[in-house]
């Protein structure tokens, strides 16, 4: 009978080397299974199956048959047209992500790079090579420490202005609690994006931030004859926020201190940018709708669990819009108002009393509307005319408009002779006149 002829390797060479010496009867089971290096009962299974098919038996079953689990040549050509036209610019695993999400295409990571690798498209991102470094422990607890920065970034691509993403992330489990775009990085921001913690969690015992201006005042500006009296720098809207919620503010001293949220920039720069693009987004509004929707599928991917079970979240002691808000000191003049930007504030009578040279508080809130309090007691309410756009209060003096207001009246024509006193002013007067 005519042996099929099939390629061998160099052990199964090998092995039928020592198979033909077995059968000569040169060597022994016991010998012949320690030469090729298996056990005595599958070397009786070799000998078994050398007789029955010859060398043949000793190539594995699925020699020169295609893998059962291989990709076939219409879908690696789909997932190489999407990489390249719908999710162009996204990463392995994002792509990976997107497939299963958007196009109902369950592969494997490692699938999909390697069916990008044999048609050569590249990896939008390189990995860096590991550097070594000491990172700094997480908290053991939830709601022990929040680190807050705002990432200024072309987030839409030349498609739409430049924004800042303010958000919040959690240190101890990486959950990213709040977070909002805005047109720059103002109080207001974080003013908006705190809330989304409180409300959902608590109160957390620690904020780490950089040394930006709407956290501290320059040390290098000149005190205020204020300050100056009190012997303390004047608090910002945000350490007047954090004092009446009994947060203690961490200031780090460079960005690698902070690098859990540095770290988030960089995969939202990569992620949220690559939605932001799929979804064509073009305005804050829509960047923000996005935002919250990835937010849903980032926060249970990249969170872990803390050490400790038991949160540290404190609840609040005040009402939100009693917090949240801008709040500057203001005098009540003798009329029975108060100036605030350039608007008027009428403050009713309570009762025969008088709160002439009284010291108020005008909040500033984000609906629209300003409210003064006195000793906790809202005494007048008034709508804002303040220009839209975002604020920078640092103090809580008052605000800088970020627009000049303009004037309403025409200036004065200029005088073309010169000015003469009338006839009756005080300089005519003599000493002999009366007065």
């Amino acid at each position: 009978m005519e042996e099929e002829r099939v390629t061998l390797s160099a052990a199964e060479q090998r092995r039928v080397l020592v198979l033909n010496h077995l059968e000569k009867g040169s060597v022994t089971v016991v010998e012949a299974a320690q030469l090729v290096g298996v056990s005595v009962r599958q070397m009786k299974r070799l000998r078994a199956g050398y007789r029955r098919e010859g060398a043949g038996a000793l190539a594995h079953g699925n020699r020169g048959k295609g893998p059962a689990n291989a990709v076939e040549v219409g879908l690696a050509r789909r997932v190489v047209e999407l990489s390249t036209t719908t999710y162009q610019g996204f990463n392995q695993q994002h792509l990976t992500e997107m497939l299963a999400e958007r196009e109902g295409l369950h592969l494997s990571r490692p699938t999909v790079h390697r069916l990008l690798k044999a048609a050569g498209v590249p990896a939008p991102r390189k990995r860096r090579p590991a550097r070594a470094h000491h990172r700094r422990n997480r908290m053991t607890k939830e709601g022990c420490l929040l680190q807050v920065d705002g990432s200024r970034h072309d987030w839409l691509e030349g498609r739409g202005p430049y924004l800042t993403l303010v958000g919040a992330i959690d240190d101890a489990t990486g959950l990213v609690d709040g977070a909002t775009f805005r047109e720059q990085e103002d109080a207001q921001g974080y003013f908006l994006a705190l809330p989304q913690v409180v409300v959902t969690k608590g109160v957390p015992l620690a904020l780490y931030s950089d040394r930006h201006g709407i956290f501290v005042t320059a040390s290098k500006q000149e005190p205020s004859l204020e300050e100056q009296l009190s012997g303390r720098r004047q608090l910002t809207q945000m350490g007047r926020l954090l004092g009446e919620l009994q947060v203690e503010l961490i200031l780090a001293r460079s960005p690698q201190a902070k690098g859990r949220i540095e770290r988030l920039w960089g995969t939202f720069q990569d992620r949220l940018v690559s939605e932001l693009g799929l979804q064509g987004v073009t305005t804050l509004e829509g960047a923000n709708r996005v935002l919250a929707q990835h937010l849903v599928r980032h926060n249970p991917q990249f969170a872990v669990l803390a050490q400790d079970p038991e949160p540290a979240w404190r609840p609040r002691a005040a009402q939100l819009e009693q917090l949240f808000c801008f709040k500057f000191h203001r005098v009540v003049a003798l009329d029975h108002t108060v100036r605030f930007a350039g608007q008027l504030i009428d403050i009713p009578r309570p009762g025969r009393r008088s709160l002439a040279r009284a010291r108020v508080e005008v909040q500033q809130r984000f609906d629209g509307t300003l409210r003064v309090f006195h000793e906790g007691r809202c005494l007048a309410t008034s709508q804002s005319q303040l220009l839209p756009g975002p604020l920078r209060l640092n103090s809580l003096t008052g605000p800088e408009l970020p627009i000049p207001v303009p004037r309403t009246s025409q200036p004065r024509p200029r005088r073309t002779s010169p000015w003469r006193p009338a006839a009756n002013h005080p300089w005519r007067r003599t000493r002999s006149q009366p007065g």
